[in-house]
């Protein structure tokens, strides 16, 4: 089976996006550089943010997604982001009216319920969970394996927590890798196991 990752670009202060859910400039650094990231011409970064993120997206089977993110982005217009196989959305509510549900899209109520059924779809590849409430809900029930932050040099003193609203201590490994992108740190986190 392959690791379970939170994963997004966060300002210092811990932030995704602002109160209005505009990230700001989070994502510049994705747009600012001379190697291109995809075929989309649109994505160019630095060397060092490219030979860490490239392998990083090649390795995500499955990413997981709140409905609140799955409705901001139109559904991503039925095409999983950055050539990823399956979307699992967490959501009350079921699919929109028209929905066709022969795409890539899977649609569960609970937290735990769409890990397990990401890790089905990913098999050993990598379940990369958002940042927000629900990578949040994740980390604090135990599903967590890994925390990946891209952290912005931007400070935005509130709006969605990298977290989301979680509420309890959770304790981290120190970061087993540390690489310096243009505008941007890229911290990768074990997440610690509670020992018996």
């Amino acid at each position: 089976m392959g690791k379970v990752v939170i994963y997004g670009s966060v300002s210092v202060d811990g932030f995704i996006a602002d109160d209005s859910d505009d990230p700001g400039p989070l994502f510049d650094w994705l747009t600012g550089g001379d190697v291109a990231l995809d075929d989309s011409g649109v994505l160019k970064v630095s060397q060092a943010s490219h030979d860490y993120i490239r392998p990083y997206w090649d390795e995500i089977g499955v990413t997981i997604a709140g409905r609140h993110v799955f409705d901001l982005t139109d559904g991503w217009d039925g095409t999983p982001p950055s050539g990823i196989d399956h979307v699992v959305v967490v959501s009350h509510r079921p699919p929109p009216e028209g929905w066709n549900p022969d795409l890539p899209f899977q649609f569960v109520e609970r937290v735990e319920a769409a890990v397990a059924r990401a890790k089905e779809l990913a098999g050993d590849r990598t379940v990369e969970i958002a940042a927000g409430d629900v990578g949040g809900q994740a980390l604090a029930g135990g599903l967590v394996d890994e925390v990946r932050m891209d952290v912005v040099p931007v400070v935005f003193g509130a709006g969605k927590r990298f977290f989301g609203t979680l509420d309890a201590h959770h304790l981290l490994e120190d970061p087993d890798l540390v690489v310096q992108g243009e505008r941007v740190l890229h911290l990768r986190y074990p997440v610690r196991r509670a020992t018996n």
